[in-house]
């Protein structure tokens, strides 16, 4: 097992060491959903509108599956902190074999409800029409997917962040490089339209979900081949499950309130919900720091715990904020001068494109309050307490986002849910940022846990 011992290095470094491989692999996975909407949006503005539709239920089952990684690495960089190396192998085997059953079922479920889905939404006619001929496809591949993220997340959790980086980056180049061959087609491939975005990333899935398990039992050595006795598999799974449940849900509630907003600007028109998705994937690509950011925090503070090193923790996390409010600055700036050009880019339509931009141009300033978010719950959920995690997010989702977004939408017109959604943003962040400092504080003092919403 070639276990990366994170509780004797130097702390910035090995936020550096942890987070630079997964800024290059989000990077290149981000690239992804920026490619398909750009060669999509030169299909049209229908075309276009329907992958939006679609953007919050593929982040949902995307975020659904980090959280399922969240567990597992959760559980298994303690156990390492710990210093029980080969019980951390049989919770690894035993979290992948839990998600690819759960996983089967979750895509069994999605395949069959795509229509009833999107049009509670609010999406219909010729747009529902393909956002099913996407979402179908899509869903077929999804165990490829989920799969890989899980091994993933565990292979970070032994304190290697290189190989799943790569991993991340070869996929994105193989999906990139098939997006534009599958949609317009070329020599002996037809164009298969928005049907062919969907299997070029089909394609993609497949090589990750191959390379991960290939990583997390040969190089990784994280991977049992027999199969656990049952009494150990559903100890195994419990305590994956307490974990993973939580997190999972708090993963998937910004794609969830991105839904619930999607279907609220629904009412305003097709451009401005094509713009409203054009808009929001140009956020996360800008986010994409923060994600890594919140990706190395927690084999740092799930390692640093178990072995009982809480200043570290401390500071850890006191770094990583610092770093996000850098470069949340660092993006206001950018976006101010070149967020109209971006959006051309992205829409061909212009007034896409304007609303696109007017969103880039009010939004950009609030994502160091969403870095906030997503840090401090990455950390909770490395700590097992991603019941804090889902809080952190259910705050910012479900008791700013949405409710805000809602009643920008019944006094204003659409441009009002935009400063809503930035309000929400700073909100939330200076209130879990605030939270988390001082929960880590009184632990560190009293040596001890404290209750994770009373303070005691």
């Amino acid at each position: 097992m070639a276990t990366i011992d994170l509780t004797k290095a130097d702390i910035r470094n090995a936020i550096v060491k942890q987070s630079t491989p997964m800024l290059l692999g989000i990077t290149a996975v981000f690239s992804i959903s920026l490619v398909d909407t750009y060669f999509v949006g030169k299909l049209g503005t229908k075309e276009l509108a329907a992958l939006s539709f679609t953007f919050p239920v593929t982040m949902a089952i995307a975020s659904l599956s980090a959280g399922l990684g969240a567990g597992a690495a959760s559980i298994v960089s303690r156990t390492i902190g710990e210093g029980e190396q080969s019980h951390a192998k049989r919770l690894s085997t035993d979290s992948l074999i839990f998600s690819s059953l759960f996983v089967t079922l979750l895509s069994t479920i999605g395949f069959f409800t795509v229509d009833p889905l999107f049009s509670l939404l609010g999406a219909k006619g010729e747009t529902l029409a393909l956002i099913s001929q996407y979402m179908k496809i899509w869903y077929l591949s999804m165990p490829f997917l989920v799969i890989p993220m899980v091994a993933n997340a565990v292979i970070r959790s032994v304190g290697n962040a290189k190989w799943p980086g790569i991993i991340m980056v070869v996929s994105a180049l193989i999906n990139i490089g098939l997006t534009p061959l599958f949609i317009f087609g070329y020599g002996p491939v037809p164009a298969m339209h928005i049907e062919g975005a969907a299997i070029s990333t089909a394609i993609a899935r497949i090589f990750t979900f191959v390379l991960a398990l290939y990583v997390i039992y040969k190089h990784e050595d994280m991977l049992l081949i027999c199969l656990p006795s049952l009494s150990q598999f559903i100890n195994s799974v419990t305590k994956v499950i307490k974990i993973a449940l939580p997190a999972a849900a708090g993963s998937v509630v910004n794609p969830l309130a991105i839904g619930v907003v999607t279907g609220l600007l629904a009412s305003y028109g097709d451009n401005v919900v094509a713009a409203f998705g054009v808009g929001t994937r140009i956020e996360s690509f800008a986010s994409i720091p923060l994600l890594a950011l919140s990706a190395a925090i927690g084999p740092i503070v799930g390692q640093n715990w178990g072995a009982d090193q809480k200043g570290r923790v401390i500071k850890s996390i006191k770094y990583c904020y610092s770093i996000t409010l850098i470069w949340a600055f660092s993006v206001t700036v950018g976006l101010y001068f070149l967020a109209p050009s971006i959006a051309s880019i992205i829409a061909s339509d212009s007034s896409v494109a304007d609303i696109a931009s007017s969103y880039l141009l009010v939004v950009s300033s609030s994502i160091a309050g969403y870095g906030f978010v997503i840090i401090s719950a990455a950390a909770f959920n490395a700590l097992g307490k991603s019941t804090t995690g889902l809080a952190h997010y259910l705050v910012r989702g479900f008791v700013l986002y949405v409710p805000l977004s809602w009643l920008a939408t019944l006094w204003f017109d659409y441009q009002w849910v935009f400063y809503a959604i930035a309000a929400s943003n700073i909100v939330s962040g200076i209130f879990v940022a605030t939270y988390t400092l001082y929960w880590l504080k009184v632990a560190k003092k009293n040596d001890c846990e404290p209750n994770a919403f009373s303070f005691q």
